[in-house]
């Protein structure tokens, strides 16, 4: 994902234009804590809230930020209709998520839009970056993707390692071996989920009760969508 970091510097950007820079976080799916890390770096002060069902990604998250009391971890399923009871604030300024609600379909999407729409204050945002595909552009789709793939191809030639070369080898890891065994036991090899579109996501977050909602980055196959409380 070669624009990764450039949408990182918009999410954090957008972050401090709207609540500041001591903003309390809730890191959505935070996997091995990506956003934690560039949030703490850009903003010393805030404080993340990791959430996520992955024991392999939570094992990873966990030891790199052992120590540092800004940052909490909690194990908790996004379909559970009760998951955010297990969070430690009863409301954020800001909830980050990147590539990964598409592991959800529509629905629970929509639903969990909802849920997070009572845990952003007045005021606050919600970021998502993901995949967003318009659906009305095939043509267009098919020739980024395989623009995509072809990079991708020549990064894996290079030395690369792609999606399920990296699981084996946190399968062979000491430390993440059992965690790693556990993880495809919830997920399989791959969660299946939809890519709505960025309209639909702006129209969902509007429908959830966010006050406005609209782009504020986008790549061709791509967008950061932002929804203000």
């Amino acid at each position: 994902m070669p624009d990764r970091e450039e949408r990182f510097r918009v999410m954090l950007d957008m972050v401090e234009a709207t609540v500041g820079p001591q903003p309390r976080v809730l890191d959505l799916a935070c996997g091995t804590g990506s956003i934690t890390d560039r949030l703490l770096r850009r903003f010393p002060k805030a404080v993340s809230t990791g959430v996520d069902l992955d024991p392999a990604l939570l094992t990873i998250a966990r030891g790199t930020f052992a120590g540092d009391d800004r940052v909490t971890f909690v194990t908790a399923d996004l379909k559970d209709p009760d998951w955010t009871a297990r969070l430690p604030y009863d409301s954020y300024d800001a909830v980050l998520t990147a590539t990964a609600l598409h592991w959800l379909y529509a629905g629970p999407l929509a639903t969990l839009y909802g849920q997070l729409a009572g845990l952003v204050r007045d005021g606050g945002v919600l970021m998502n970056a993901d995949h967003m595909v318009d659906r009305t552009t095939p043509r267009i789709n098919a020739a980024e993707r395989a623009h995509r793939h072809a990079a991708m191809d020549r990064a894996k030639e290079n030395g690369a390692v792609d999606w399920a070369e990296w699981w084996a080898l946190a399968g062979k890891d000491p430390a993440l071996a059992e965690p790693t065994a556990r993880r495809f036991e919830i997920y399989g090899e791959h969660a299946d989920g939809d890519t709505p579109s960025l309209q639909w996501h702006v129209q969902t977050l509007l429908t959830a009760g966010f006050a406005e909602s609209r782009a504020v980055w986008s790549a061709p196959s791509d967008a950061l969508v932002l929804a203000l409380k």
